[in-house]
């Protein structure tokens, strides 16, 4: 799917969403996606699986069969360059970027030498107020270690007896 393909269907996906006057959170509630998930479904960053298909036309009845089927392929999932340039996407940046040596030291002492896999993950947004009434956004990354392996030849495939 080409960029200005992908636009057209995120571009819709929205519409149908802001015609339902529903948030991320509403349809996350009645899918059991997180709010996250349902956000990148939305933007074609990731796949509709068939079970989920339902209850997303469910919680968006002006969903056109022909966006589910879309939705079902698997994405291209990529970014708008500009995108880092957003203040709030750059906001994370920062943090990353800052935090990122303190984090990769805990991860390896509490896991070992390993990382975090963005793939078997799931991410959530929540909103909070703190004790003194302070608004606050929590962001949560749950995902899978993945330990670092020690290359063996003896582990390859393609070294292995036929």
């Amino acid at each position: 799917m080409g960029d200005s393909s992908k636009a057209s269907t995120v571009n819709q996906l929205l519409a149908v969403k802001r015609s339902s006057g529903k948030s991320f959170n509403e349809i996350a509630a009645e899918t059991g996606l997180t709010n996250v998930y349902v956000a990148q479904l939305l933007r074609r960053q990731a796949q509709l699986k068939p079970e989920t298909a339902p209850k997303l036309q469910a919680a968006l009845p002006f969903l056109p069969e022909e966006l589910i089927r879309e939705m079902m392929r698997p994405p291209t999932r990529s970014y708008h360059p500009n995108m880092i340039q957003e203040p709030l996407v750059y906001r994370f940046h920062e943090a990353v970027m800052h935090y990122g040596e303190s984090l990769k030291d805990i991860i390896n002492e509490e896991f070992g030498d390993g990382i975090m896999s963005a793939i078997d993950f799931n991410c959530s947004v929540d909103k909070v107020k703190t004790v003194d009434g302070q608004t606050r956004v929590v962001v949560t990354f749950d995902g899978k270690y993945l330990p670092f392996n020690e290359q063996k030849s003896e582990n390859m495939a393609s070294r292995q007896a036929g």
